[in-house]
């Protein structure tokens, strides 16, 4: 398994922007597809965007498309998202995620280790 530790959320406005960041340890990191997903109280637990190991491919979902971007540094161990003209609903705890495969998928079934998650308000 891997080792993931989030950070960099906090208290934002409508509009604002902010940058997770998600450090991994514990496997070969540029064999491993990362992701990010996210849980709003009361919700189920969705896909954000992912990222192939190489970092070439991304995906997103419809909900965050034109305003986050995912990207990662295979020298650094670390994936981020930046997030851009946040809305109230992109309020969740946000987690990061690894999987055992370099394709990017956005299915969280396919991911086998997980961060613990870290808050994100957006206020309006």
């Amino acid at each position: 398994q891997v080792q993931l530790v989030e950070s960099g959320g906090g208290l934002v406005q409508a509009g604002g922007s902010l940058r997770l960041s998600c450090a991994a340890s514990g496997r070969t990191f540029s064999t491993s597809a990362m992701g990010w997903f996210r849980q709003a109280p009361g919700r189920e637990r969705e896909a954000v965007a992912g990222i192939s190991g190489s970092g070439a491919i991304t995906k997103y979902s419809d909900a965050v498309k034109g305003r986050f971007t995912i990207s990662r540094d295979n020298a650094k161990n670390t994936v981020y998202l930046q997030m851009n003209s946040l809305k109230p609903e992109d309020t969740a705890v946000y987690y990061c995620a690894a999987r055992k495969h370099f394709v990017a998928v956005l299915a969280n079934t396919e991911y086998d280790s997980w961060g613990q998650g870290t808050q994100v308000t957006v206020s309006s």
